[in-house]
């Protein structure tokens, strides 16, 4: 494969493509660190495909018709990476009847010049392999499910994406299956002799039947053994095939739930065959430093910091804020983390903070510190959004997406236009897809953010300011636009002010810092400047 061009957006950002042949893994604080060279650029726009194309919750009998393990797909030999067979079927309607596919996958393709325009370089989809409904009971790994399209459909969409410089990731599901399943259907019925009992844990036996174990209660869902060895192979065989097929990385979900000695044992085969993929598992709890390196893991989901970012603009407690940067920063010595403030699990950004005049507040923060920023669809138009715990309570948070592009949307469609979405918004709209656009190209102008540390300047409970300071010196090019021609490395750094008060807010800064975004009135004094944050604003500042 021959390199792609590198398209350059209207403002002004180079989206440089990974080579498949050259491998540059990343370095963090001068450091090498676990991690392909082009994530440090990386932006990332996640959707949730099945909810994006208005998909049916629920695949019905002709959608499952013809789903099969392995084994079934096309120019695949039906083994695992180990040589074993993986023969079988899943049961399929009278008459061998072939799956009834909706090629709705294509619609996607629609949305990534939006996402170019966005600031985006890297799509992370949700699931998109065969399952029975939400996409997390997969059924068959080597299917696209028949509800979103087929191979061709995938094929399409990666080198459409690819021809835009953006980077595909997919979503994994190892943790546990549906229950159609070809392995389990066969562990089920094919008695106690059956090879694939072995593939899950067992809980015994009721009138004769195998029982095993589940995803936290969820009977849908049936936990693999991971202390199996084919389960890893199938793992492997899985992750190697779509990568060579033109996916760029993975997401593993509920990677907290499997042992890291798996993924230690899985990883390496994995980057043997595709040295530049970025991978990182979904991890809410624990210690994210010592998870990575156990399992091998490229990087892991910041929830903590997550959590913060919200609550304290809630809370007026900017404390718990600077609580968790702090650990941030240790974990930024060790690896750079996944950095979001909405996801397909998690209430809306809209919705969850409760004064529409500190949601900006909220993307700052995810802009300007250390890490690899997520972007959740939707939450760039504004759009609003509970999650519940119940049965369809994911639904008001991986909504449909309008089908043409985002000319649909309203009020402008390239993001030049004026006035607010027409989906399911707060009211922003465009407004705020500008807003997204305008922090993530400063962000994409600095560079050396990606493993940049944060050190508090002042910290009340209703103001916050903070340096963000390189994790190591670098060249006036990586540092911004601002930082002259000098052939000198340097150590660059952004102030970044959040007042949540309805007062303005007066700090005194040294030097000679100069306004990059937001609102601020600079005064210079004897020792520096005198930078008053207006009530409930927030500002970035430079030098």
């Amino acid at each position: 494969m021959g390199r792609r061009s590198i398209p350059v957006t209207r403002l002004g950002m180079p989206r440089p493509p990974p080579s498949p042949q050259t491998v540059t893994r990343g370095e963090v604080g001068g450091r090498a660190m676990s991690e392909p060279g082009w994530v440090t650029h990386a932006v990332m726009w996640q959707i949730y495909p099945l909810g994006f194309v208005g998909a049916p919750k629920v695949a019905d009998a002709r959608e499952l018709a013809g789903v099969a393990d392995a084994a079934s797909l096309a120019g695949h030999d039906g083994a695992d990476a180990g040589g074993r067979s993986l023969g079988g079927t899943a049961a399929a309607l009278p008459g061998g009847a072939a799956p009834h596919v909706e090629h709705r996958l294509p619609r996607l393709i629609a949305w990534l010049d939006y996402a170019v325009e966005l600031g985006a370089s890297v799509i992370a989809l949700g699931p998109i392999f065969a399952s029975e409904s939400h996409g997390y009971d997969t059924i068959d790994y080597f299917r696209i499910d028949a509800r979103l399209g087929d191979l061709s459909d995938f094929d399409r969409l990666i080198e459409e994406a690819h021809s835009r410089g953006l980077n595909v990731l997919l979503d994994g599901v190892f943790n546990h299956v549906g229950r159609g399943f070809a392995p389990l259907q066969r562990a089920l019925n094919g008695g106690p002799n059956a090879r694939e009992r072995d593939w899950f844990v067992s809980q015994g036996d009721s009138g004769g039947h195998p029982q095993f174990a589940v995803f936290e209660g969820h009977d849908a869902l049936v936990t693999l053994n991971h202390a199996e060895p084919e389960v890893a192979d199938f793992v492997v065989s899985v992750m190697t095939y779509w990568l060579g097929r033109g996916a760029d990385g993975w997401r593993l979900d509920a990677a907290y739930a499997v042992p890291a000695a798996f993924w230690a044992s899985v990883l390496p085969r994995v980057r043997a065959e595709h040295p530049n993929a970025y991978i990182f598992g979904e991890v809410i709890h624990g210690d994210y430093s010592e998870i990575v390196e156990a399992a091998g893991f490229d990087s892991l989901t910041q929830y903590e910091v997550w959590k913060a970012i919200w609550s304290s603009i809630n809370d007026a407690n900017f404390f718990e804020l600077a609580y968790a940067l702090g650990r941030h920063n240790g974990y930024l010595e060790r690896f750079v983390p996944l950095t979001f403030v909405g996801n397909h699990d998690v209430t809306r950004l809209a919705t969850v903070v409760d004064d529409r005049r500190h949601q900006a507040h909220a993307l700052v923060v995810l802009l300007t510190i250390g890490g690899t920023p997520s972007i959740y669809y939707g939450d760039e138009q504004g759009y609003l959004g509970v999650k519940e715990q119940r049965a369809g309570g994911d639904d008001a948070i991986r909504p449909e997406f309008p089908e043409g592009g985002p000319s649909r949307l309203g009020g402008g469609g390239s993001g030049s236009g004026s006035g607010a979405g027409s989906g399911p918004g707060s009211g922003d709209g465009w407004p705020t897809y500008r807003l997204h656009q305008n922090l993530i190209g400063l962000r994409r102008r600095h560079s050396w953010l990606h493993s940049a540390r944060t050190e508090t300047l002042k910290l009340t409970n209703a103001f916050f300011a903070y340096q963000v300071v390189a994790g190591s010196p670098v060249t006036p090019a990586e540092s911004g636009p601002a930082s002259g021609e000098s052939s000198l490395s340097i150590t660059p750094r952004l102030v970044v002010l959040l007042n949540l008060a309805d007062e303005p807010y007066t700090l005194e800064l040294p030097g000679a810092p100069v306004l990059l975004a937001g609102a601020a009135d600079l005064a210079a004094t004897s020792t520096g400047v005198s930078a008053v944050t207006p009530a409930n604003g927030w500002a970035i500042l430079e030098g």
